[in-house]
């Protein structure tokens, strides 16, 4: 038995998400269908986190065990030939036994795109927040860098219905690296890295930081958010189309 690391790029906005459902197309289904497919056997990949409804990847890391002989870099060929164009395999490599996209997972790098111009090209529709409305952007600047470090970011999850019971009683305690907004010409780019993420936090952290240029809250604001641990405490969730999951690491 041989356990495959494979990672991933997809665009997000015709899958519902990450997780096998019952009568909606997912990545993780589409996936395991052409592993089984290549290999057959009946497998069912498990990703490094569970991306949400429409959000996209950069390089989603899953892994597998299989009893296929197919070489790895053999492997990434056959399951392109197969996989649908918006989801394709960038590289598959065999890992030790022990080895698990999720679990074996130290940190996690999310970018959020906001389009701030007043007509948003079609192409770029279903990959960014179109936001053109006026924003005080280094307020949000200063706000992002407010979330670095260790915090409870129970304020910022939401209930996920899909989350089991031994999760459930797991801390919302999470390290954040790195937070900060860049401007690229006419998109405005948020970018955390973390040890790992609740649920629609990137997003609720996003819809947060908008509320902050809006000047509906003060940067100060984000401590005694943190503080709340309560969810209605933050903003509203940004939409799904802006953001990408870009890289784990191990």
């Amino acid at each position: 038995m041989r356990n495959l690391k494979i990672v991933l790029a997809y665009d997000g906005s015709e899958f519902s998400g990450w997780q096998i459902q019952p009568d909606a197309a997912t990545i993780q289904d589409t996936l395991a269908s052409a592993i089984g497919r290549v290999t057959g056997e009946k497998v069912l990949p498990q990703g490094s986190g569970r991306t949400d409804a429409g959000v996209h990847a950069l390089a989603q890391v899953a892994t597998f065990a299989t009893e296929s002989p197919i070489p790895a870099q053999n492997l990434v060929k056959a399951l392109n030939d197969i996989l649908p164009s918006s989801i394709r395999v960038l590289e598959a490599t065999e890992v030790p036994p022990e080895f698990h996209a999720r679990k074996s997972a130290h940190a996690k790098t999310y970018r959020y795109r906001m389009y701030r111009g007043a007509i948003c090209p079609p192409s770029l529709a279903r990959y960014v927040w179109h936001y053109p409305y006026p924003l005080d952007e280094n307020a949000m600047r200063r706000a992002a860098g407010l979330v670095v470090g260790e915090h409870d970011f129970t304020s910022f999850a939401a209930v996920d219905s899909e989350r089991g019971r031994a999760e459930e009683a797991s801390s919302n305690v999470r390290k954040i690296f790195a937070s900060t907004w860049e401007r690229a010409k006419e998109e405005l780019v948020y970018t955390v890295c973390g040890s790992g993420f609740l649920h629609h936090m990137v997003r609720n952290l996003v819809g947060t930081f908008v509320l902050v240029g809006k000047g509906t809250l003060t940067p100060d604001d984000l401590t005694g958010i943190l503080a709340a641990r309560s969810r209605s405490a933050a903003g509203a969730t940004a939409p799904a189309s802006g953001l990408y999951l870009v890289s784990v690491d191990y």
